[in-house]
């Protein structure tokens, strides 16, 4: 992967992804679907300047869209859980929310 923002594409904030982070001290995001887990590891560092405890990965498939009559699949997409080690300040991202 080139950069960092080609491998992580967005944060996830849903209220799951909030809960996760405020109770195991873990955020979620958006993820390219080739990138390892060493690539967000290394992209979570040097992003947010923290250290990285583990890394999981998941493959969400994509789900049946309807337009009337028409239907189609929005695309597959990788979604990436990082915890981040004991004592390590959580990044804030969302204070203009």
């Amino acid at each position: 992967m080139p950069t960092l923002y080609t491998v992580i594409r967005r944060p996830l904030i849903t209220e799951k992804g909030m809960t996760v982070k405020e109770t195991q001290n873990t955020l979620v995001f958006e993820v390219a679907e080739k990138a390892t887990k060493t690539e967000v590891k290394q992209a979570v560092e040097s992003l947010f300047k923290v250290k990285v405890a583990a890394v999981r990965t998941s493959i969400v498939e994509g789900k049946e869209r309807r337009r009337g009559k028409f239907a189609g699949y929005q695309p597959d997409w990788k979604k990436a859980y990082v915890r981040l080690k004991e004592g390590e300040k959580m990044p804030e991202y969302l204070d203009s929310l």
